[in-house]
């Protein structure tokens, strides 16, 4: 949109905030009220808040949760000459496994995924037992009874909770297969995921800006100088393959030393978890300033 006149009310949902960073990249932001997400980015860089826009098209990247209308945000921004760094479609490839699972298939567990709920007998021919089970986005909060199913009458029960969860029942079903992953701990309760050898990577524009231990909480673990080398070379392939702006790849080691992709996400929606906010947006401004030359 072009003739200026672009004021932020016209634009802004309750809670949002419009900053341009160092004068390098412009932002989208909004509270959530969870410590592992939310950033103060103005009380460690410069920003600024214009009332009027540019005339120009902005490219934005949002921080402000998880939206559920994305494509429809996505239009009413790009209306008023915002685009979000990400496309609808772009978004979907980062967010759900049926999209970017056939171009990490060797990288990661071997999965099926139904529009409808599958009954055991089927997954059972397909995968055998147990299984992981998850949305095509996501787990239900990291409950294990949901999430790790050793056969047909523990499958039934989680079809029926995934029917009433409000997380999972607009979700495609994913069975995936479930691999031996090395543990950290098993302290964080009965129906809680065990905390496995996983790491979270912020990938901008394919270049590395983050990383840092998924399972911030609990018993802390670190990596060996080799152990690093070869999760960030498997990361950084996959974000190779899926060539997104901004792009979270999650890592983990099986018990046999082999790194696998666990998952993927839109860094615009990603928490931070062990990974230092600060230093991940540091070095994206640093890469913007290179890439502005």
């Amino acid at each position: 949109m072009k003739g200026g006149g672009r004021t932020l009310p016209s634009m802004l949902r309750p809670g949002e905030d419009l900053l341009k960073v160092e004068d390098r990249l412009w932002l989208l932001t909004a509270a959530t009220g969870k410590g592992v997400y939310d950033f103060a980015f103005d009380r460690f860089f410069a920003c600024r808040r214009p009332y009027v826009l540019p005339d120009e098209s902005l490219e934005v990247v949002a921080r402000a949760g998880a939206w559920p209308d994305y494509a429809e945000r996505y239009r009413e921004l790009e209306a008023q000459g915002v685009r979000l760094v990400h496309s609808p479609e772009q978004h979907l490839l980062a967010t759900e496994l049926p999209h970017w699972y056939p171009l990490l298939e060797d990288l990661t567990p071997r999965s099926l995924w139904f529009d409808t709920p599958p009954d055991a007998r089927t997954v059972e021919a397909q995968l055998g037992w147990p299984v992981f089970l998850k949305g095509a986005r996501q787990t239900s909060r990291h409950r294990r009874s949901l999430s790790i199913i050793e056969g047909p009458e523990a499958f039934r029960h989680a079809m029926d909770a995934y029917a009433q969860d409000d997380i999972l029942h607009w979700q495609q079903v994913v069975c995936r297969e479930l691999r031996p992953l090395r543990r950290v701990d098993d302290t964080q309760g009965a129906d809680a995921l065990p905390r496995s050898f996983e790491f979270r990577t912020f990938w901008w524009r394919q270049q590395l800006v983050g990383f840092g231990p998924y399972w911030w909480q609990g018993t802390p673990y670190a990596l060996t100088p080799g152990e690093e080398r070869d999760a960030l070379a498997l990361a950084g392939e996959a974000a190779r393959r899926v060539a997104l702006p901004f792009l979270v790849v999650d890592v983990a080691q099986e018990v046999s030393g082999r790194w696998i992709v666990i998952e993927c996400n839109d860094g615009q929606e990603s928490g931070y978890v062990g990974v230092s906010p600060f230093a991940l947006w540091q070095r994206v401004l640093d890469l913007e300033r290179e890439r502005a030359g």
